[in-house]
């Protein structure tokens, strides 16, 4: 394995679930890696583990070849880039910039020709797996930008990805890949989370449900991943339920602008909405169904 002094120095802005695991797996691999976030128990574990901490964007990006964004939306990552202490203050000329966030494809494309004008590279990479396999350097990466932004960024997109899909020549391809997945994921949660309510306000046992349903051909990977959580009654967030208010809302702004009819999404995404405006937001994204069994009276682990 090569010296760490002869691979590019890389930073990880974000050390949520996603972005302490894409830290972790880059470390594992070699790199030197700075890792940055709002919340300073983050980083004092990520510098535990053998990483190094920056206390701002600005002051990981410094010695940074590669940074690597993994914040929640477009406006966090307009701040990281160009707000006080923003990565575009210090950033080498001729350096990469990886944006991770889910977004709508206008927006990385405004960010994208925003960085590209400063002589930076901008490469627009959703990121799709969950915090296990970020933290296995096992992601799905679906990624556009420029060739010259690919060959920078490679080192660290091949360290963190199990599949990396490398979508067009600029960025919001990547992002529009992602909001079709996103798309599927919500409805496939909200159908999941209604089908094992009803299961339950039946008087079915929902352990067999889910053995039933996971062997047939009603079954979807949201519900074979996500409804565990509600036989177990653990709503810890891996995913949170805002995390699709969010994203459908996304979708629907598209679908508007487009003028593109998108029926059973917006029906899921009212789902999300109510199970938020019930306080359970920041919870499990499975509390759907929890929603559903506080309106009917189902009752669930």
């Amino acid at each position: 394995m090569s010296p760490a002094s002869d691979k590019p120095r890389i930073a990880v802005i974000g050390l949520g679930s996603m972005g302490y695991g894409m830290a972790l797996s880059l470390h594992r691999a070699d790199f030197t890696v700075t890792g940055c976030d709002v919340t300073a128990e983050a980083v004092q574990r990520f510098v535990a583990e053998g990483g190094q901490g920056a206390t701002s964007p600005a002051e990981a990006a410094k010695t940074a070849d590669i940074v690597v964004s993994v914040v929640v939306n477009a406006a966090q990552t307009e701040t990281i880039l160009f707000g006080n202490d923003g990565v575009a203050e210090t950033l080498a000329k001729d350096a990469v910039f990886i944006s991770s966030a889910t977004m709508d494809p206008d927006v990385a494309r405004r960010l994208a020709k925003q960085l590209e004008a400063t002589g930076r590279h901008y490469l627009d990479a959703p990121i799709s797996g969950g915090a296990q396999r970020a933290a296995q350097g096992e992601l799905t990466i679906l990624a556009s930008g420029s060739a010259a932004a690919f060959a920078k960024a490679r080192p660290a997109l091949d360290a963190m990805s199990a599949k990396l899909y490398e979508l067009g020549d600029a960025a919001g391809q990547g992002a529009a890949f992602k909001m079709i997945n996103q798309l599927l994921a919500g409805v496939h949660i909200a159908a999941a989370s209604e089908a094992i309510a009803f299961a339950a306000k039946q008087g079915l046992d929902i352990r067999k449900v889910y053995e039933v349903i996971t062997a047939s051909a009603g079954n979807s990977w949201m519900f074979e991943n996500r409804m565990p959580h509600v036989l177990d009654g653990d709503y810890t967030p891996r995913s949170a339920v805002d995390i699709f208010v969010k994203d459908l809302g996304i979708i629907q702004d598209m679908a508007r602008t487009a003028k593109f009819p998108v029926p059973v999404s917006a029906a899921a995404l009212q789902m999300f909405l109510m199970t938020s405006a019930a306080g359970m937001g920041r919870d499990d994204d499975a509390s759907v169904a929890r929603m559903y069994a506080q309106v009917t009276g189902a009752k669930l682990p």
